[in-house]
């Protein structure tokens, strides 16, 4: 009997430390990248930053550097929004 109340307990402290704060942050991205619109700042998973040029059903354009170069990229490839600071 004893036994069944600690892997009852194991099982809960596994949930609770790892498989919850996990699914947040899954939810948390994708909400980020739902919210995406034309003007935000981006950083890919792979360094890549940019401005939004447009945005697609699956996939964004982004435009980067003074040259204007445009990218186009997944939306799951979006590591984070920038925060954009205001040039004088």
């Amino acid at each position: 009997m004893e036994s069944i109340i600690i892997l009852v307990l194991m099982f809960g402290l596994l949930y609770l430390f790892m498989i919850r704060p996990e699914s947040k942050r899954k939810k948390e991205a994708e909400n980020l990248r739902n919210s995406l619109t034309v003007g935000d700042e981006i950083t890919s998973i792979g360094g890549i930053t940019g401005t939004i040029c447009a945005v697609k059903e699956t996939t964004i354009v982004i435009e980067t550097g003074a040259d204007r170069v445009r990218i186009e990229l997944t939306k799951w490839a979006v590591s984070n929004k920038n925060n954009q600071q205001a040039s004088k």
